[in-house]
């Protein structure tokens, strides 16, 4: 029994780690070792059994992982396929970054259809929209594009996905609170909050639409002090949201809106034009914080979280433990809170909240608090290591990073 019960909750803790996009929904767990069998002498120790179990739980978010974006394919057949790396994208659009003159008849010449120029001043880049020729799959117009069109650099319109879940009416959850109010801007790139707060704009269909993820990811950053935090729906009603042009547009504005910090809840693959975003920022001495996900140690590294500069954050649960369901990215930074703690929907109930996603809001507030002090951008990450409590002997540790951050934010 014992086995059993082990093996339930690592199922229930991860179904919870769920997106809460409907077309993303994570399903519950299941074929976990131990399910439905007795236990007896041959399964060894307790600790042998719970390293299988997270071995085996690893896997099957890998698995689950792929159903899920298979499911989000055929549900959406019209807006969106994989594009050359085999990643959901928007639907028969490529996006060209800086192109020169040459570049677009080139691609003119190729059969593509090229839109407006997109200036996005803050970032200092500009991006045209290239409709792909009729009859042409967007891995195959992708190939075209850098084969045939010398120094361009091109990218699909590639999908990003929050890193999660929301739970039940929270009653003893804990309800994460700041120190004290931080003036620096906190910009937030996800769905819209149920709350204005100071500014909110939309960047995709629909858009801005309150939604759960975006209302408990917004409310926690409030909860941990930001005074001024403002918010780009890159959602909104789109089932093609979360693309990487709504989220470097989103960039653009809050950038334009004085946002000193950007925290991002969400992961997807590398995109060559949200790393050129990314760096942008890191240019106007913008912090930028975001989630390696909740896909599990087996799964490939996410971004935005893995572009270097990019403060990435995984989440712990009430007793410092690592979540199991917590991805990875090619370096961690540091961790907080992500589990046994509540957060308001979009109908501004506290509910339990569970996943990486929950963490960066907390660490971009610390990181907003810092700057509020008069740290400057270059001392940032030496004043955050200050101030994180190592969970580990030696660091950077590949499940904690350099220690734990707002741990009195609940």
């Amino acid at each position: 029994m014992a086995v059993r019960k082990s093996t339930i909750i690592v199922a229930a803790l991860v179904g919870l780690a769920a997106p809460v996009a409907a077309q993303i929904a994570l399903p519950v767990m299941r074929g976990l070792p131990g399910v439905g069998h007795t236990v007896d002498g041959a399964l060894g120790n307790a600790r042998e059994l719970a390293r299988a179990t997270v071995e085996q739980a690893a896997d099957h978010l890998r698995l689950v992982r792929l159903e899920r974006v298979d499911g989000l394919l055929r549900r959406n057949h019209a807006l969106i396929e994989r594009d050359a790396d085999g990643q959901p994208a928007r639907r028969g659009t490529l996006l060209l970054i800086d192109p020169s003159p040459e570049m677009l008849a080139r691609a003119s010449a190729l059969g593509f259809i090229t839109g407006e120029p997109d200036r996005l001043d803050e970032l200092d880049l500009s991006v045209i929209e290239l409709t792909v020729p009729r009859g042409m799959d967007l891995a195959t117009a992708q190939r075209l594009i850098a084969r045939s069109v010398p120094g361009a650099m091109v990218a699909s319109d590639a999908l990003h996905f929050q890193s999660g879940g929301v739970g039940a009416t929270a009653r003893a959850q804990e309800r994460p609170s700041g120190a004290g109010p931080i003036a620096a801007a906190v910009g937030l790139i996800d769905g819209a909050a149920a709350q204005d707060y100071a500014g909110t704009r939309g960047f995709a269909q629909g858009a801005p639409f309150p939604s759960n993820h975006g209302s408990a990811v917004a409310g926690l950053a409030v909860r941990a002090g930001v005074r001024n935090l403002l918010v780009a729906d890159v959602y909104g009603r789109d089932p093609a949201g979360g693309n990487a042009l709504a989220i470097v547009r989103g960039m653009n504005w809050l950038i334009g809106r004085g946002a000193r910090v950007i925290s991002i809840s969400l992961v997807g693959p590398r995109n060559p034009l949200l790393e050129r975003a990314v760096a942008a920022a890191r240019n106007r001495k913008v912090a930028v914080v975001a989630a390696v996900g909740n896909d599990g140690p087996a799964a490939p590294p996410s971004f935005p979280a893995s572009y270097p500069g990019v403060i990435a954050v995984t989440g712990v649960d009430r007793r410092n433990r690592p979540l199991i369901e917590a991805g990875r990215a090619d370096h961690l930074d540091y961790a907080a809170p992500g589990a046994d703690i509540a957060a308001p929907n979009a109908a501004g109930e506290d509910v339990s909240v569970r996943g990486t996603s929950y963490a960066t809001p907390l660490v971009a507030a610390r990181a907003a608090a810092a700057l509020d002090r008069g740290i400057g951008y270059d001392q940032l990450a030496p004043a955050l290591d200050v101030e994180a409590r190592p969970l580990a002997k030696r660091l950077p540790d590949p499940r904690t990073g350099r220690g734990l951050l707002c741990e009195t934010c609940r």
